[in-house]
């Protein structure tokens, strides 16, 4: 059970761009290794920021009209959006304390 929310093209505007904190995209795909190897970290993230970041899972195969408008060409990609931009984008899957160390300075 994942602890992040599934966005889609239809969703993403108001969940990510409209939203008052910042939000983490993973864009990612069912058949994709490395993201299935993520998503644990991804699902920690949820939790522990919880309040202070919303984290939120894109299926690049069934939403293409987000992946393309944002350039997802390689998966896993984490997006960084705040304030309805993207400030952070991380291609493959980081270890936690590397994708820590991106995002927290977009946080405070």
């Amino acid at each position: 059970m994942s602890n992040a929310v599934a966005v889609t093209d239809a969703s993403f505007d108001q969940e990510v761009l409209k939203s008052s904190v910042p939000v983490l995209v993973d864009f990612w795909a069912e058949w994709c290794g490395p993201c299935k190897a993520i998503a644990p970290t991804v699902d920690q993230l949820a939790v522990e920021y919880a309040g202070k970041m919303k984290v939120v899972k894109l299926d690049v195969d069934t939403n293409m009209e987000v992946s393309s408008r944002y350039s997802v060409l390689n998966i896993p990609t984490l997006m960084l959006f705040k304030d309805g931009h993207a400030v952070e984008k991380v291609i493959g899957a980081l270890s936690k304390p590397a994708l820590l160390a991106k995002i927290q300075p977009h946080l405070s």
